[in-house]
């Protein structure tokens, strides 16, 4: 990889190094595809717990980097690089998902209107990922929270975020947040289920 004019190497610098290059670069500058490709698992990662299907993951994972690049003049530096794009992730997804609700809800009347037939399919999960929650029906108790709070159980349990963390990409406080999973808890206590640590 080539590198800035008499700086190092670029995969060679931290995150937040990047997204202050990044801020000041074109479509193809060097910092931000550094960024990209070291953050692409990640964001698709995030992506896939948050939507559920592969294909709605790749879907996001595409917007969020547009997003990324849109909005990276945005990082301010007050926190780290990955809980700022962890950030724009939930927010993207949870547009997506609320979308994608609201036309499934569309499609669902206009079906049931004209006397069709509403069927549904789950997409398969991914290989890797299907290993690892396979032990656990955990996803079926997560589609009974809203949208945020399932976006904050993944965030906190599967992404292991702490909650100074989770309050800078929800925007709220670490305190409100424990409460609120606290809350969620109770509700998934409630349909047999639990969630582990704090």
């Amino acid at each position: 990889m080539c590198s800035f004019q008499g700086q190092p190497d670029p995969s060679s610098l931290p995150d937040e190094t990047l997204a202050a290059q990044a801020a000041r670069e074109g479509a193809d500058g060097i910092a931000f595809m550094t960024l990209m490709d070291r953050h692409r698992e990640r964001v698709w990662r995030v992506c896939w717990r948050l939507m559920g299907t592969e294909h709605d993951a790749e879907d996001a994972a595409q917007e969020v980097f547009v997003r990324l690049f849109f909005e990276r003049a945005k990082f301010a530096g007050r926190s780290r690089y990955t809980t700022w794009l962890h950030g724009v992730a939930i927010r993207t997804c949870l547009t997506l998902r609320r979308s994608r609700t609201r036309r499934r809800r569309r499609e669902s009347v206009e079906q049931d209107d004209s006397g069709g037939v509403v069927e549904t399919c789950a997409d398969a999960q991914p290989s890797g990922a299907a290993a690892v929650d396979a032990a656990h029906d955990v996803q079926k108790l997560l589609e009974h929270l809203d949208e945020e709070d399932r976006a904050l159980v993944i965030m906190r349990f599967a992404e292991n975020h702490d909650y100074d963390a989770l309050a800078e990409m929800f925007g709220s406080t670490p305190g409100a947040l424990r409460m609120r999973v606290s809350r969620i808890r109770e509700k998934l206590a409630a349909r047999g289920g639990r969630l582990l640590g704090d």
